[in-house]
């Protein structure tokens, strides 16, 4: 085995590559503060031009600039702006169509001297398209040919040898994510219209509406509070899903309380058996929380979370009981932060 090869074979402690990583990271992250201390009204006039254009967003960059450039692309999309990758090499071999005069064409190059970029860069401006160059310099070819650059500066790769693209795609990252939630956040953009983006997974749920998750119709109990107690459970004991709670109302139909099962199972406890021909009212949780339908999901995930409830009565404008959200239809998106629910 040669010299150089056993040099090779040093160990790499646990400590080391934790201060290593650590140390990435810390770089990294300076990078980004640069970054941002020296944005200027450069990246205003980006967000106007993005902002004002009628057609599409394409963005652009080739190896792993355009890897970010997808992701700015995802996210542009999902906060309210049409955006589309397109690889500068399969551009100008039939997919420049997507390239329209009333869009905007962003590109993404470190160097600004990216071969296949640069050569996209005069047939984009032939279409009439507007460009936005994310680079290290204005003075580079990609700078040089944009309608608007954003400056990155001079960035130091991160890691030992400093030759793998880390720092810089943070970087690109970073101002294409300002980018979008900056203009996001200049068009109006709502949570409900993020909703309509986003219809799958725990994060759709969260802004889904109340409305459209909750319990309601069969699956209800509902008494009026002046019933005996035990004619609650026998009257509303019914086979399949249910609510762990009824939802009591007044004569107006109006809701007046809260009793669960829990509630019932502890006049056992107490040996209050007798107090079953009561009304319930006597024994019930009045003036409970409630929500409207048309709030979002998150909003009552947060209730129940908060106040540690398992059931949440959804009621319309007048204070009838519509629905109910019960804390098993949610529990996926309740925070593990040790909560525990009472009955």
């Amino acid at each position: 085995m040669s010299f150089a090869a056993e040099r090779h074979l040093v160990p790499f402690s646990q400590l080391e590559q934790l201060r290593e990583a650590k140390g990435i990271l810390r770089h990294e992250g300076e990078a980004l503060l640069a970054v941002a201390d020296r944005l200027d009204a450069s990246f205003c006039a980006a967000t106007e031009l993005l902002r004002s254009a009628t057609g599409a967003v394409i963005v652009t960059g080739m190896g792993k600039a355009g890897l970010i450039g997808r992701k700015i692309a995802a996210t542009l999309s999902s906060t309210g702006t049409p955006a589309h990758f397109l690889h500068p090499a399969e551009a100008v071999h039939g997919d420049l169509g997507c390239v329209h005069r009333d869009g905007v064409l962003l590109a993404l190059s470190n160097s600004g001297e990216t071969e296949e970029l640069c050569r996209l860069l005069p047939v984009v401006r032939r279409l009439e398209a507007a460009i936005i160059g994310i680079t290290s310099s204005d003075r580079s070819t990609l700078g040089r040919e944009a309608d608007v650059t954003i400056a990155l500066g001079r960035l130091r790769e991160a890691g030992m040898h400093g030759l793998a693209p880390s720092t810089s795609t943070t970087a690109m990252l970073a101002v294409g994510d300002a980018l979008a939630l900056v203009l996001s956040k200049l068009k109006g953009f709502t949570p409900q219209q993020f909703a309509v983006f986003h219809p799958g997974g725990n994060l759709g749920r969260r802004l889904s509406r109340v409305r459209d998750v909750m319990r309601r119709g069969e699956e209800l109990r509902i008494a009026a509070d002046r019933t005996p107690i035990r004619e609650v459970f026998v009257a509303l004991g019914k086979p399949g899903r249910r609510t762990g709670a009824v939802m009591l109302t007044d004569a107006d139909g109006r809701l007046t309380g809260l009793f669960t099962d829990s509630d019932f199972a502890r006049l056992f406890e107490r040996r209050e058996e007798t107090r079953l021909d009561d009304p319930v009212a006597h024994v019930m949780t009045a003036a409970p929380l409630t929500i409207g339908p048309d709030a979002l999901l998150a909003e009552a995930v947060e209730v129940l979370s908060a106040r540690k409830v398992s059931e949440l009565p959804v009621v319309d404008e007048q204070g009838r009981p519509i629905g109910l959200i019960d804390i098993t239809d949610v529990i996926g998106l309740i925070p593990q932060v040790g909560v525990q629910p009472s009955g």
